[in-house]
């Protein structure tokens, strides 16, 4: 079958240089390569979505949870994660996994604002969610949304680490379909700054959304715990 270099909206015969495309495609069809075609949007983020690094910041026990899905047992370097930074300029997210107080607060806002775009959280346990048991006491923050935007809820106390992989992997689901170019990388003015908003927030709210939907993992299917059982019994 005859395959011929195509534009939308521009003729074949407009091309400036026909031959030297054909000459191409002849040269990967011989090494038994396929052409793909898409969008440079849809790469990058599909790069971004599997490489996503985490800041180390665990304040309670749904830390060690999250410390579980890293050991051998569940392993979530298979999806890409498996790379946790102790710097915030090298961190893509921050998978808030604990309790925090009023005295904490500073510092988990301070550490967003250093980290580049773009940039996620994860709520990870109902203290992170909520304020969990604490809720009613006088130092602890009722959930941490108070302070910055959050992508993920994993509720639980603490949730099991099928259920913090399975909230990653909606976090993954998210960022495949972002606007990288013009969006969540683009550079802000001075008065896009003097919000303090990522830029998923500004797009977001150019869109008429006043702030980003977040995910709720509300259930984790069977399915998945399933799947997630029996690549542990073929590893053991």
């Amino acid at each position: 079958m005859e395959i011929k270099p195509k534009i939308k909206s521009i003729p074949y015969e407009e091309f400036k240089d026909n031959a030297t495309l054909e000459k191409l495609i002849d040269d990967l069809h011989e090494g038994g390569v396929n052409v793909v075609t898409g969008s440079l949007d849809q790469l990058i983020n599909w790069g971004r979505s599997n490489s996503l690094w985490s800041l180390t910041f665990a304040t309670s026990c749904c830390g060690i949870e999250f410390m579980a899905c890293g050991c051998s047992r569940y392993d979530f370097a298979r999806f890409g994660f498996e790379v946790t930074r102790n710097s915030p300029r090298q961190a893509d997210l921050i998978m808030c996994a604990g309790t925090i107080t009023h005295k904490m607060a500073p510092a988990l806002k301070r550490l967003y604002d250093e980290m580049a775009e773009p940039k996620y959280v994860i709520a990870v346990g109902g203290c992170a969610i909520s304020g969990g048991p604490f809720k009613s006491s006088y130092h602890v923050v009722k959930g941490i949304e108070e302070i910055v935007p959050v992508d993920v809820f994993i509720p639980g106390c603490p949730p099991r680490p099928e259920a913090i992989m399975y909230g990653m992997m909606q976090l993954q689901r998210k960022v495949k379909i972002e606007k990288f170019f013009g969006g969540a990388n683009h550079k802000q003015s001075e008065a896009e700054r003097e919000l303090g908003v990522s830029n998923e927030e500004l797009v977001a709210r150019s869109l008429g959304d006043h702030r980003r939907e977040p995910i709720v993992v509300t259930d984790v299917p069977q399915e998945f715990v399933e799947q997630m059982k029996k690549e542990k019994e073929e590893n053991a």
